[in-house]
């Protein structure tokens, strides 16, 4: 459809999420970060020439505890062969060669850091932690230690700064090297993923926003699914609103009415006119969130509509021309529904020109700084800056499945900012029970809750996987799929690549 304005630069839906993340009453998701940090001597990682999705040692800053607002930063350990951690004024990282060696140093303005604290360094086993004698000591998973080989996974304490180290991240070949959340010159800091392969995926999405393509956002419920449709919006470019239609709440025996509307005196009870949900888009956009929960009168009249982009209010004899884009969400298995019958294969192919899944937070915990972040902005406001963790907390985090996903964590800190009257977050203002019990590591998802199909495409990526050691790339290449795809499957079926991994 024409527009009155050209379409909105790449950056445009960068520039518009922060208003709705922070004011928006649905669960938060924060975006992809990007962009280069700190000024480094030795060459940044995406110039380095590396693999498209090449396994990379990273070291990811999670969380300051003390100052959770500044969120957190991820930084390849390519081509670098020691670590030096110490206190400064701000958080900053540098990469330069010392002694012969090519090293990242990362400052921190942690009162509880020594001027070097601590040392983390490549050798022969790997890569190993080392406290250079400092004052309040290191610790790995909660375990103070002088000297420590670290395994993938591994949450490393220092001060009150908390850092997980990965062994070998999935990382595309064009991610950059530092990408640090209080870096506002470089990137906005609503965009906050950690993750290398997401931050993709989501480059993607803010291309697809500028376009009329339909959208199915698929996830679990506490996702953030409306949140991440209002940012599609925002960076469409479309000068309507945004509608959302839920579903699931359509009476069937009123469907008609309240998606296209009707004249007074159309039906008994209609005393006056009205435009409809569809019609009040026009221009903009419609969301159908939860359309697997969507009945079958309202599935036809909605095929209707998006075939022939018109709708004929009750008592009108003549359709009526709308310009919509159609954006839809769901946490259900909409491809198994049409196979069975309970949704209409037409309309889910009218819905799904692109599909995204938004992972669960479990399976990204190393964003949970930046979540918290921006959550605490939007819950606390002015108070914000006075809002600090205790470490048993932050342990607790990091350790908790989070079945209820980013809608627990928000639900969670609400009455921790409430409770902690001095603005410390205790373990009991989150869960005044006792810390919650520590699932197991793996994020893999239960055979049972799969069904048929998804059973077997899960057994098939792990043959690939096993046959070509977990590298994601090869394994696209075998089943004649991008990359994109098979990390999409892999997230949904909760498998854990970094076994496979040899």
């Amino acid at each position: 459809m024409p527009r009155d304005s050209p379409d909105p630069p790449l950056d445009a839906l960068r520039r518009q999420l922060p208003a709705l993340l922070h004011g928006g009453e649905r669960p938060l998701v924060c975006w992809a970060v990007s962009g280069p940090m700190h000024t480094s001597t030795v060459t940044a990682a995406s110039e380095r020439g590396r693999g498209s999705d090449a396994p990379q040692p990273t070291l990811i800053l999670v969380l300051d505890r003390a100052r959770p607002l500044a969120g957190g930063a991820r930084h390849s350990l390519t081509n670098i062969e020691r670590v030096t951690i110490g206190r400064g004024h701000a958080r900053s990282v540098q990469r330069v060669v010392e002694e012969g060696r090519p090293t990242l140093k990362l400052v921190l303005p942690d009162d509880r850091v020594s001027s070097l604290h601590a040392r983390i360094e490549l050798g022969a086993d790997g890569w190993r932690l080392t406290d250079c004698g400092s004052t309040n000591g290191s610790r790995v998973n909660r375990q103070e230690v002088r000297s420590a080989l670290l395994a993938d996974g591994d949450l490393v304490e220092i001060g009150q700064t908390f850092l997980r180290y990965r062994g070998g991240l999935p990382t595309p070949f064009d991610a950059p090297g530092d990408v640090d959340a209080t870096d506002l010159s470089a990137l906005p800091r609503v965009f906050g993923t950690l993750i290398p392969s997401l931050a993709g995926d989501l480059e993607t999405l803010t291309r697809i926003a500028r376009s009329e393509v339909s959208v199915l956002l698929l996830g679990e419920t506490g996702t953030g699914k409306e949140v991440v449709a209002r940012a599609i919006h925002a960076g469409s470019g479309r000068k309507g609103p945004f509608i959302a239609v839920n579903c699931g709440a359509l009476p069937e025996t009123l469907v008609e009415s309240l998606l296209f509307g009707h004249r007074r005196g159309a039906f008994s009870g209609a005393t006056h006119d009205a435009a409809g949900l569809v019609r009040e888009a026009e221009g903009g956009t419609l969301f159908l969130d939860e359309v697997g929960d969507m009945g079958a009168p309202a599935q036809a009249a909605m095929l209707r509509m998006l075939q022939e982009r018109e709708v004929t209010p009750l008592g009108l004899t003549r359709p009526i021309p709308v310009d919509v884009r159609v954006l839809a969400a769901t946490h259900r298995p909409l491809v198994e529904l049409a196979e069975s019958g309970e949704f209409r294969a037409d309309l889910l192919a009218r819905i799904t020109g692109f599909t995204f899944t938004i992972p669960q937070l479990r399976a990204r915990l190393d964003d949970v700084g930046l979540l918290i972040a921006a959550l605490l902005r939007k819950l606390a406001g002015d108070r914000a800056p006075r809002v600090s963790f205790s470490s048993e907390l932050v342990n607790a985090i990091l350790e908790h499945d989070w079945p209820l996903n980013v809608r627990e964590l928000e639900q969670r800190l609400k009455a921790g900012v409430v409770l902690a009257a001095d603005g410390r977050l205790e373990l009991s203002h989150f869960w005044p029970d006792g810390p919650p019990r520590a699932p197991s590591r793996s994020t893999a998802r239960p055979a049972e809750a799969l069904s048929p199909k998804d059973q077997a495409l899960r057994d098939e990526l792990v043959a690939k996987l096993t046959e070509h050691a977990g590298n994601v790339t090869h394994v696209g290449e075998a089943l004649g799929k991008s990359r994109t795809q098979i990390q999409r499957w892999i997230r949904r079926l909760g498998i854990d690549v970094e076994r496979f991994r040899r």
